[in-house]
């Protein structure tokens, strides 16, 4: 079952790469008492991600922070060591928080699994961004296509 808006945000561990070394990072603590803009899509390094999606929340992120948004997450079916490698090209580790969801499990425990095997990848995370507010999904956009990125924009997320 996909979640919807008024969700409360299921138990998951994310591996992080930080300058002290591999981490976990425990859902329930980084949504706890905050309001997170949180984009997920299928793949570091792949072309709609890098050129579109990623770059628009690294240049929007002032303003999505002076919105109120404390924190801005990137969430990907991705290794922590290439999370960290794509947002250290783009400019993103001082502005959001690139997670790995090394093992899919958020991804399914979501409901917004795609495989792509077309472009080479298995499963994957569709493309979706979301409010989150004090662990609560507040505001939910999924892609229809992995290969489209308007809806799930830092500039849509700006808007609503």
């Amino acid at each position: 079952m996909t979640i919807k808006e008024g969700d409360h945000i299921p138990e998951a561990t994310f591996k992080r790469l930080t300058s002290k070394g591999l981490i976990d990072v425990d859902a329930s603590t980084l949504f706890r008492g905050k309001k997170v803009a949180v984009f997920g899509l299928p793949g570091a390094y792949t072309p709609v991600c890098s050129e579109h999606h990623l770059p628009g929340f690294v240049k929007q992120a002032g303003a999505l922070k002076a919105k109120g948004f404390d924190e801005i997450v990137c969430i990907s079916v991705n290794d922590p060591f290439v999370m960290d490698a794509w947002g250290k090209l783009h400019g993103a580790d001082s502005e959001l928080t690139m997670l790995a969801d090394a093992d899919g499990a958020f991804t399914r425990a979501i409901g917004l699994v795609v495989s792509l095997p077309t472009f080479g990848l298995g499963d994957r995370s569709q493309r979706y961004s979301m409010v989150v507010d004090d662990s609560v999904v507040s505001n939910l956009s999924i892609e229809k296509s992995v290969l489209e990125h308007e809806l799930t924009s830092a500039s849509c997320m700006l808007r609503g």
